[in-house]
């Protein structure tokens, strides 16, 4: 007998049964599990989760297994294990740079450890999350059935916020991944604000407003080659280092770690450092302790007595989890298809989305209104003819035969005689009167303007630009991912770089550069010089300074801010190039400016930072107190507003000092003279000076016949001895240093020298020239000096430094530039001072 069934059997070659049954469960898991969505940058479960509790109207925070039973129960019937890790990890805010969740309770911690279970914890959406859901309920985006039909859900959320960039997404699914890192609102705002201003703009111009990746913990990214590549291709890395700190206090010294990598877990890195002392891969570590505590972190890690932080450091960047790389991948459903995204198309697709939206918000706003009007229309008629509306209501026999009434007699519809009889007798007074007919007027404004929105869509990317506006004041913040331009490339970097003598360059406009000593040549006294940088015409070298590669350089803005770095991290370049801008390294507020810099080997606690301002105000601070400044900066010394600092050197304590004024006088004093101060501090007077003159340089005297260099504005100089200057009391006028004239220009500045070392001096069109501090001439107190540079008409010196001698310098570089900038701030009114000059000029 034939089997009943045999007729629904269906011969298929099982290989291609196979295949498309994987490719349907892909698919599946593609759309519907794994990647988010450009627009709103969600997974389904994300956007479940917050649509969820955004019907459930809570107002304050509820049990989260309510919140898990009813979008388990109406929207995704996937288990409750999978809605509620969700929940936890969009309240984590280690996890997310701008958590979804407010959650009450255990969430878990940075350490692994998991949340508590959904009984005792408690939820509700977080503030910033209602820009998801802005206008959701005005038929902005469609709706569909949900699992079994009872309700409805969104596809995708209305999304005032880009969701996607700043809270980034990683997911696993069939034969794809994504991996998109967290960034910065405001930078992320400012970059869609950018575009809607310039729909040319290229991705080279949007990474000048989003910088790098901003991860939730903080830490330092190393270089930003890895996400230019990201931003151009949609594919890159980043490499992130822990935020490590070292601290001393006599023979005690320990590292301190206060922020991690994206993602790593704090208490797996304790386990593998410890793991490295044991296994003695590092043997200058004596103990470890974790003292973080309240969300912030704080890991001690101290030191033997012989250790090197420095090389310690070094060793756990490389060994262990304190240095990652974060590999990015732009992967997400662009109409529902997997997509690779470069930054450009990313922000795109969010501005189309809102541009959908807005124009839908729109379409259904005008339509209510109208339907308001209409109404309105009807119950504006009524008032005009009331005492015959009244009447006819009244001599009517029901409501349907007085609807059917006011249909005829005054040309309404049912809505409107509807409204009519429904008005109350209170809406017939004058004032509800004139209530009635202002909201007639306004809602006739605003369809207008309604209309005009949708005949002309490009007026919508205004709303857009607003309305991006208004969430960066309301939500954004400050960066916590500092950047650092040195790449790493997998490499520890302090230890591999050679020690090197560089001459660093800061010009007026904020370009640094560094450029090896050994790229200048030595040339005679009185030549013309060699291109140092190639600038803007309104920019020149305004300071100049040299150092190793392992020094730190110090600078003090003229906000008073004390910020540093190694000079290793400053950009390398050539001596044409113009180098890259200080905003790109420390992170300045608008308008602050260097003022001055000095280069120390280390933060030594019995050194000090001798200060001087522009108004001959002097102040000393241990250079120990600098030692957290780095590139987000601490205060330094506290301005007037009409002063500035000029000059700032380093000080063993007991040293002679030197200021220096413009029009040629100087005071020697002790600087036990100036006593130790706070950071905060405004400081004391150091030399009395006339109100047309201003301080220009400071000495110390380091040696026992210590020299000082004196360099005029127009190229003119000489050596003369500290000794040559009797000491006076501080807040004194000083003794005459050089006679002023036309010829020599004011004092440009006055720096302590020895003839065991070369001087470097920069013009305003761009030159420098590098020549032996021998070649000077040793002079007397107020001899008026030899020519160092020869400048051309209206050329000024604008920079020098002190440098010691390379091993060869090589015959003299007589190249000119001709294509070099000019000097901004030429000095005029020059003060020609009748006293004979004394000519040495050889």
């Amino acid at each position: 007998m034939p089997d009943m069934h045999e007729e629904n059997i269906v011969n298929v070659a099982i290989e291609k049964e196979l295949k498309e049954a994987y490719l349907t469960y892909a698919m599946s898991v593609i759309v519907a599990r794994a990647l988010p969505d450009v627009r709103d940058g969600l997974k389904p479960v994300h956007r479940r989760v917050i649509y969820g509790m955004s019907q459930l109207n809570l107002e304050r925070r509820t049990k989260c297994a309510k919140i898990v039973g009813d979008v388990m129960g109406s929207y995704h019937p996937h288990g409750d294990a999978a809605i509620y890790d969700t929940l936890v990890r969009m309240a984590q805010d280690f996890s997310l740079r701008y958590p979804l969740v407010a959650g009450e309770g255990n969430f878990g911690s940075i350490d692994g450890d998991p949340a508590a279970a959904m009984r005792y914890t408690e939820a509700k959406m977080a503030k910033i999350a209602e820009t998801l859901l802005r206008d959701l309920k005005k038929e902005t985006v469609p709706f569909i059935p949900n699992y079994d039909g009872s309700t409805t859900e969104p596809t995708v959320l209305p999304a005032a916020l880009p969701n996607l960039l700043l809270n980034g997404s990683t997911g696993i699914a069939v034969g794809m991944s994504t991996s998109m890192a967290p960034h910065n609102l405001t930078e992320v705002g400012n970059a869609i604000i950018a575009t809607l201003d310039n729909p040319e703009i290229t991705i080279d111009e949007l990474l000048t407003h989003i910088k790098a990746p901003d991860f939730p913990g903080g830490a330092t990214i190393h270089g930003l080659a890895g996400y230019r590549n990201a931003a151009f291709t949609g594919k890159g890395s980043v490499v992130v280092r822990a935020k490590i700190d070292i601290e001393e206090s006599g023979n005690r010294k320990a590292l301190i770690i206060s922020e991690l990598p994206y993602m790593t877990n704090k208490r797996n890195l304790l386990i593998q450092i410890a793991n490295l002392v044991k296994e003695k891969r590092i043997d200058s570590i004596s103990s470890i302790t974790d003292a973080s505590a309240q969300g912030n972190i704080r890991v001690v890690i101290e030191l033997k007595k012989e250790a090197q932080p420095d090389v310690t450091i070094n060793q756990l960047y490389q060994s262990s989890a304190l240095q990652s790389t974060f590999h990015i991948n732009n992967l997400a459903l662009v109409n529902g298809q997997p997509k690779t995204l470069n930054l450009r198309e990313l922000i795109d697709h969010f501005i189309a989305h809102r541009h959908t939206v807005i124009t839908n918000r729109s379409h259904f706003e005008l339509r209510k209104l109208k339907e308001r009007a209409h109404i309105l229309h009807g119950l504006k008629i009524a008032l005009e003819n009331i005492d015959a509306v009244i009447t006819l209501i009244k001599e009517s026999i029901n409501a349907s035969t007085a609807r059917e009434k006011l249909t005829q007699a005054y040309l309404l519809d049912d809505i409107q005689a509807n409204a009519i009889l429904e008005m109350r007798l209170q809406r017939l007074t004058n004032m509800e009167v004139k209530k009635i007919l202002d909201e007639l007027q306004e809602i006739l404004q605003n369809i207008a303007y309604l209309e005009d929105l949708i005949a002309n869509p490009d007026k919508i990317y205004d709303i857009i630009r607003t309305e991006t506006q208004q969430i960066i004041q309301n939500y954004g913040d400050a960066r916590r991912s500092v950047i650092v331009l040195q790449e790493i490339n997998g490499m520890v970097i302090e230890d591999l770089i050679e020690r090197e003598e560089m001459v660093v360059l800061i010009s007026k406009r904020g370009f640094v550069k560094r450029v090896p000593l050994s790229e200048y040549k030595e040339q005679s006294r009185g030549g013309k010089g060699s291109l140092s940088a190639k600038l803007g015409d309104d920019d020149y070298v305004e300071h100049l300074f040299t150092g190793s590669t392992h020094d730190i350089l110090l600078v003090i803005t003229s906000k008073g801010k004390g910020y540093w770095l190694k000079i290793h991290q400053l950009p390398l370049a050539s001596r044409q190039a113009k180098g890259r801008h200080l905003n790109a390294i420390f992170e300045f507020e608008e308008g602050e400016e260097i003022s001055e810099s000095v280069v120390i080997d280390a933060f030594h606690e019995n050194r000090y930072l001798f200060m001087a301002t522009r108004r001959g105000v002097v102040k000393r601070v241990a250079l120990s107190a600098f030692k957290n400044a780095k590139i987000r900066g601490i205060i330094a010394i506290g301005l007037d507003d009409d002063d500035y600092l000029h000059k700032a050197v380093v000080t063993s304590g007991d040293n002679m000092i030197m200021l220096f004024s413009q029009m040629g006088r100087a005071l020697r004093f002790h600087e036990e003279k100036v006593r130790a101060m706070g950071r905060t501090a405004g400081g004391v007077r150091g030399i009395k000076l006339q109100p047309e003159d201003a301080l220009v340089g400071v000495a110390v005297e380091n040696l026992p016949e210590q020299q000082i260099l004196i360099l005029s504005e127009h190229g003119f100089g000489k050596r003369t001895l500290m000794q040559h200057f009797t000491p006076h009391g501080r807040g004194t006028a000083g003794q005459k240093v050089a006679n002023i004239s036309e010829k020599y220009g004011k004092i440009f500045s006055a720096i302590d020298c020895d003839d065991e070392k070369s001087l470097l001096v920069v013009t305003a069109s761009g030159k420098t020239i590098k020549t032996a501090l021998s070649n000077i001439s040793l002079l007397g107190r107020t001899a008026g000096g030899v020519r160092i540079v020869r400048l051309e008409e209206g050329d000024d010196v604008v920079g020098l430094a002190i440098a010691n001698k390379s091993v060869d310098f090589g015959d003299a570089d007589e190249e000119l530039a001709q294509d070099a900038f000019t000097h901004a701030e030429v000095i005029e009114d020059t003060i020609v001072d009748d006293t004979p000059e004394l000519d040495n000029e050889e």
